[in-house]
């Protein structure tokens, strides 16, 4: 296995719906031991660098009990699956019972066979680890109930939204500060010795199954934030950081093991000084929704080992789905520009069939939907035109968009180029529902006294240029609504 790209291309799967689809395709059953040949094949075939499998960990039937009594829950559930039966709901995957493969899954070897399959085709395994919280009926609940955060009677009385009361303690439910408390989980504390000594060593056995992990809510761990969340019932302040503590822990053991965080509330900067390899980019996300053009490049003007340290995305089981979220040809725009940027790219199980329906994670099956094949064969194309190494392990800049005093309309334009050895990209987006133009200002002093080719690997159309025109007055884009360019740049 070759190290790890500095810029991969992640994968997600929702585990358990996708081995029960293929259980119906191949009508028979199938775990993560028994997936056929030619279903990571496929997988393999669109040149990922890792796959992340979500939701291998045991299941909590504490947990499903506790939700199938929560309505807002249970109408989330119908407005997924209209015909939903008690059957569907096997659990969370963020309510985890035990760090253990659900035995519905195929349970430990299984999941051996599973990365065993992925190593073969070159790619990685990525799964869960939930710092913040876990099931109310995992072992550590009766083992060590000084990992979770206290409680007594009174708060059970003035609060039972956010205390429970388990072997013989009250503890608090597991939750974020902005929301109320999640009812099927209790919170750990990150102030507790003997927990960070625990999860040192819970994570320290999901390296040795997998090759990094994906981290969930990781700043509510942080000593600032769990501080303020928790106040006096978290106890004393370490004078260590948890994931300061932990990361290198881990990677004693395993140098190569890769740690993503999902970050918000500007998070993410601290947390990469903590150690994570990359964090989520929701402003990023936030801005290609609502935001116009300008403001999506303005973030990109951060400090390029920020830029690096970022997992972009339009897509993931926490957001709705991109197709429902992006429309027409503006999601085929965002889709050019995470998969062209700097950082890990994230992209999601159904989101090439474009897929509408954002299931919730306690759900086994998802609503039959009729696959884009437009979108899908789109995919299978940028796919393609990404899997080099400069987008890869190459040295990624902005490009200066300038206009005319009469025209504007380059403020819709993005662009932004990469460089490796001899290849050469430029990528230009109009984000924009309008036509554009624009003179895209390409940073490559050796574009001088030659003339170039522009490939468009993505329409097949070619343009021959000027080096001194590119380099000096910039190269003249005209690109209609959400359109763009993916240029491969070679002398003639």
């Amino acid at each position: 296995m070759k190290t790890w790209p500095k810029h991969p291309v992640l994968y997600e799967i929702n585990t358990w719906v996708w081995l029960a689809e293929l259980s119906r395709t191949h009508e028979r059953p199938v775990n993560l031991a028994t997936v056929p040949e030619q279903d990571w094949d496929a997988i393999a075939s669109h040149g990922f660098d890792a796959v992340w499998l979500m939701g291998v960990w045991e299941r909590s039937p504490a947990g499903i009990e506790i939700s199938m009594r929560n309505e807002g829950l249970l109408q989330d559930f119908r407005r997924a699956l209209p015909d939903f039966a008690a059957t569907d709901n096997v659990g969370s995957p963020y309510c985890v019972r035990r760090y253990v493969v659900d035995h519905h899954l195929g349970g430990p070897p299984a999941l051996a066979k599973a990365r065993e399959q992925l190593a073969q085709r070159g790619l990685r395994l990525i799964l869960d680890f939930v710092p913040n919280h876990v099931a109310p009926d995992h072992p550590w609940v009766a083992a060590h109930p000084e990992y979770f955060i206290q409680g007594n009677d009174g708060d059970l009385r003035r609060d039972p939204a956010s205390f429970i009361g388990a072997g013989g303690k009250v503890l608090a439910c597991g939750r974020d500060p902005y929301f109320p408390a999640w009812p099927d989980v209790l919170q750990l504390n990150a102030f507790a010795p003997g927990l960070r000594a625990a999860a040192i060593e819970t994570v320290r056995e999901i390296a040795d199954q997998c090759d990094g992990v994906r981290c969930d809510m990781a700043m509510l761990m942080m000593n600032d934030v769990f501080e303020r969340t928790w106040g006096p019932k978290a106890g004393a302040r370490p004078a260590e950081d948890y994931w300061t503590a932990l990361i290198p822990a881990v990677r004693s053991r395993h140098p190569e093991f890769r740690f993503l965080a999902e970050a918000y509330w500007d998070m993410e900067w601290a947390l990469r000084q903590q150690g994570f390899d990359h964090c989520y980019d929701k402003q990023l996300y936030d801005r290609m929704e609502h935001g116009a053009a300008e403001t999506v490049r303005l973030h990109l003007l951060a400090d390029r080992s920020y830029q690096e340290g970022m997992v972009r995305f339009i897509e993931n089981h926490d957001e709705p789905r991109a197709a429902a979220t992006f429309p027409d040809g503006k999601g085929r725009a965002a889709a050019v520009a995470i998969l062209t940027l700097p950082g890990a790219r994230l992209l999601h199980q159904g989101q090439f069939e474009g897929l509408k329906a954002r299931l919730p994670v306690f759900l086994a099956r998802r609503p039959p939907e009729p696959v884009d094949h437009d979108l899908a064969a789109f995919y299978g194309r940028l796919l393609k035109a990404i899997n080099h190494d400069v987008f890869r392990n190459g040295e990624w800049r902005l490009c200066e968009c300038g206009g005319w005093p009469d025209n504007q309309s380059c403020r819709n334009i993005l662009a932004w180029c990469w460089v490796r050895g001899d290849e050469r990209t430029l990528i230009v987006i109009n984000f924009r529902r309008e036509a554009s133009q624009a003179r895209i200002q390409v940073p490559w002093d050796e574009l001088r006294g030659k003339t170039w080719r522009l490939n468009d690997v993505m329409s097949g159309e070619a343009y021959d240029r000027g080096g001194d025109e590119i380099r000096d007055t910039g190269l003249y884009v005209d690109l209609g609504p959400w359109n763009f360019h993916l240029f491969q740049a070679c002398a003639c």
